[in-house]
């Protein structure tokens, strides 16, 4: 199971709301980035057969089987600082990160 902060669902909600249309949001793990694996966020309308779909406060997110083994016990987050702002993952599983954050091993 993966879960969503806070901060993270009321930026989703914003950016939901902007979409003008009733989406849910796709989270993904591909192969790529500097660290071999990398995460992949955008929306979809609908979930793709076999997809766990999570529900948080009217936002829907969609997971594949393949990425939920990787996502298993991760929260996205959202962060708004000095050094940056945009959607995180606290991922139990990875092992390291790269310096973006935006790549991961197991």
């Amino acid at each position: 199971m993966i879960t969503v902060s806070e901060k993270a669902l009321t930026k989703l909600k914003d950016v939901i709301k902007a979409q003008g249309k009733e989406v849910g949001l796709r989270v993904r793990v591909l192969g790529g980035g500097c660290s071999g694996l990398q995460y992949q966020m955008q929306f979809d309308e609908n979930p793709a057969p076999g997809d766990k779909v999570y529900e948080f406060d009217g936002v829907k997110v969609f997971v594949d089987l393949k990425s939920g083994l990787y996502l298993a016990g991760s929260q996205l987050d959202y962060e708004d600082g000095l050094m940056g702002k945009g959607f995180r993952f606290m991922n139990p599983n990875a092992k390291g990160t790269c310096g973006c954050g935006e790549s991961f091993t197991v």
